[in-house]
């Protein structure tokens, strides 16, 4: 895998596996798709590996997501970490039954064509299923090897100290970005435990990129976008944050790769930074 043409530095996950800290969210690769659309999904996927993005994440409830990723980049290259999730049931509701989360973890080991997954995180919390039973079963599948790394999504911090005395946790996927920054107590609880810090929607779903929008908006200068500064902003808050911003583009792409070279200078956007 070629070094990525960035400056944002690495985070280990888990304190084992180092990846460039700007990743690639396949959330928006097509659900269903022909012919041309899935040559176009493959030669985004290789893009991002040749640019130097060594983290995917992706989740069972994605449609052919994983299939695609597998599709295009099987047999993975080295270093390249496959983050995915699992447990949500019928309409994106939470189904934290054990016997659902196996059978997505199963599944997922399947469509990636893999023995181990190295990242995979409960999408979120299943207020009807204890959690203990929830985080419980996902110890079963990291016992028999077929988990590497656990994560979990869209908790609140108390829920992330209840899962971390069950389990050990090596990340957290929120949503989270310039503009909305309601899970700043669960990124401060990862910055102190070295926990990385996956922000989902890192720019909004794209919202973000529209340059009359605020802060990022009245930031951008030097030819930078306002998605670029968005990406460049959440890099700088903390060292464990590892944005995973998707796109359908591989001109996007190419543009967000090059938002970790964009040094936001101290005090950049200070009515949006944390006191």
């Amino acid at each position: 895998m070629s070094a990525p043409a960035h400056s944002s530095g690495t985070f280990a996950i888990g304190g084992e596996l180092t990846v460039h800290r700007l990743g690639f969210g396949a959330m928006r690769l097509p659900g269903m798709m022909d012919g041309s659309e899935r040559r176009a999904s493959r030669e985004l996927l290789r893009e991002a590996v040749r640019l130097g993005i060594d983290l995917i994440d992706t989740a069972h409830a994605y449609g052919m997501s994983e299939e695609l990723i597998a599709d295009a980049l099987h047999p993975y290259p080295d270093g390249l970490v496959i983050a995915t999730k699992g447990g949500l049931g019928h309409g994106f509701l939470p189904d934290g039954r054990p016997e659902r989360l196996r059978a997505d973890c199963e599944e997922s080991l399947r469509r990636l064509r893999l023995d181990t997954i190295d990242l995979w995180q409960l999408h979120e919390p299943d207020p009807a299923v204890p959690l203990e039973e929830q985080l419980g079963a996902i110890r079963e599948l990291r016992d028999e090897g077929k988990i590497r790394f656990v994560g979990v999504s869209n908790v609140s911090d108390e829920e992330l100290r209840r899962a971390r005395h069950l389990i050990e946790i090596a990340t957290v996927q929120n949503r989270f970005n310039i503009a909305e920054q309601r899970a700043d107590d669960v990124l401060r609880t990862c910055e102190a435990e070295g926990i990385g810090f996956m922000p989902f929607a890192p720019i909004a779903m794209g919202g973000l990129a529209d340059a009359s929008i605020g802060p990022v908006g009245a930031a951008a200068r030097d030819g930078a976008t306002p998605a670029q500064i968005a990406l460049a902003w959440l890099l700088r808050r903390s060292p464990v944050v590892l944005p995973i911003p998707g796109t359908g583009s591989l001109e996007h792409l190419r543009e967000n790769v090059d938002a970790a070279l964009l040094a936001l200078p101290v005090g950049e956007g200070a009515a949006t930074d944390r006191g």
